[in-house]
Order: structure tokens, then sequence, then C-alpha cells
């Protein structure tokens, strides 16, 4: 079985390119910071968190486009993908990605608002109602919310 679930705070806004072709396809590449739960050490330069990068397709990459933003917490479930290329020096190089299948808000628009690393942009953000469930925007459409 090949399934990860993480939760992370996104190192930088995602970075969206749309295949070409008769369909065009968003592709969503970002990299979340997820924490490790060990000890640190005492001088303080062990490194607390590993970086994972990531990658969302079609209408969960428009979605990551439209509302990731750096410094959000996610949480994400999906594959691991491991490849290899030759860069042009001629020495492979290995990868590995999580191919997303689930993505989600793991913090509320308040508690981001409070300072909690988010960086509030000029764009249309979900709200969150009184409840605590969020409110979609106009023109999202149900079945392209990448939960449930």
């Amino acid at each position: 079985m090949n399934r990860v679930i993480l939760m992370g705070r996104l190192t930088r806004d995602p970075e969206v390119r749309y295949s070409q072709g008769e369909r065009a396809m968003a592709i969503a590449r970002y990299t979340l910071a997820v924490d490790r739960r060990s000890r640190r050490s005492q001088d303080g330069n062990e490194q607390t968190a590993d970086f994972i990068n990531c990658v969302a397709f079609d209408r969960a990459g428009e979605f990551a486009e439209k509302y990731f933003r750096q410094g959000m917490r996610v949480l994400i479930s999906g594959k691991i993908q491991t490849g290899s290329y030759t860069n042009r020096d001629g020495v492979k190089v290995y990868t590995t990605d999580i191919v997303i299948e689930d993505q989600e808000f793991a913090d509320s628009k308040g508690a981001a608002a409070e300072g909690d690393g988010y960086q509030q942009t000029n764009r249309q953000e979900p709200s969150i109602i009184g409840d605590g469930f969020m409110n979609i925007p106009a023109g999202v459409e149900d079945e392209g919310l990448p939960f449930n």
C-alpha cells in the first residue's frame, strides 16, 4: 500500500503550470515543511523539519493555485512517486514527490490572521462562518473541491 498523510506549512506559494494539448490541465508544485517529532540538540543547529515536494494535478492544482499561500498550514494525503532523469551535465538525478489525492486547510482563517505564519494576500480568500465551517466563495463548484 502506498499512502501518505502529511501536515505542514507551505514554504512558498504554489508554482502552477498548465499542460499543453487538447485539454489543458493545471499542475501545481509546492513544498511542505513538516515538523519532526524529535528532541532538539543543545546547540539548536539540528534540522527540525523535513521539506517534502508535492504535486497536485487538474482541479486540485487549480485549488492550490487559488487558495494556498506561503506559510499556510495544510493537510494532504496522496502517494509517494519516485523517478529519475539525467540532467544537462549527464548526472542522474533521483526525485521523490507526493502526488496529491486530497488536500485541505489545517487552520481556520482566524488562526491564520492571529499571526500563525500565514501571509495575507489581495486575492479572494475563503471565509470561515460562525460554526467553524468554510464559506465557499461564489464561482467555486462543489465537485472541484479537493475534500469531502
